[in-house]
């Protein structure tokens, strides 16, 4: 007796029906886990920028409050500010320093000019000035003032170190640190099951 084709055509059809949407569904995959890649990369870039990096170089991370360095500076930029000698700061750099020394308010002015103090102690001190300032600010820096001088700054980043602070910040960056480790592991390990599943159903049909 001859075998009939027709059962043999009719899963032939269904094969190719049901696998008619994976290429669309494995390219909403792909763009799915690139924008959750591209998100965990840019909080750890945040981690490592804010907390890290200073952290480990020595620098200190302070959060500009006030429109006084825009467009340079403008509210909500974290500044990185590394210790520097008196005598190695000049014109033209940006540096954060105490309002009054051993008071915690801090100030983040550009350098516009260096001299020496009244009074014949012959002590070095800074002029500084806000970019949109007018006039230059009402007292001189004095070397004990200084917190440090600019190192580099990110964007927006100090609206999160506004939000949480002292022994708070430090709980949030450690949580912070290790969900994305987590996090991290978790998506790789997801990422080898879905090659290992993929390769797994794309064997020769029989």
């Amino acid at each position: 007796m001859r075998a009939s084709s027709v059962p043999v055509q009719g899963q032939r059809h269904r094969r190719s029906s049901a696998t008619a949407g994976r290429p669309h569904r494995s390219a909403l995959r792909l763009a799915w886990r690139a924008l959750v890649w591209a998100v965990l990369m840019v909080l750890v870039l945040v981690l490592i920028a804010g907390v890290l990096l200073p952290r480990v170089a020595g620098g200190t991370p302070y959060a500009v409050l006030t429109g006084s360095m825009q467009p340079s500076y403008p509210p909500g930029t974290l500044v990185v500010v590394k210790p520097v000698a008196i005598e190695e700061i000049a014109v033209g750099d940006v540096i954060t320093y105490q309002l009054a020394s051993g008071e915690a308010a801090v100030v983040t002015h550009r350098v516009v000019s260096v001299g020496s103090s009244l009074g014949g102690s012959g002590e070095r001190v800074l002029r500084t000035q806000g970019d949109t300032n007018n006039v230059a600010d009402a007292e001189p820096v004095r070397e004990v003032q200084i917190r440090g001088r600019l190192w580099y700054a990110v964007p927006h980043l100090g609206h999160v170190t506004t939000w949480v602070s002292g022994p708070t910040r430090e709980v949030v960056t450690s949580a912070a640190a290790a969900a994305l480790l987590v996090y991290a592991v978790w998506k790789f390990r997801l990422a080898a099951l879905e090659r290992r599943s993929s390769r797994d159903q794309g064997g020769p049909d029989t």
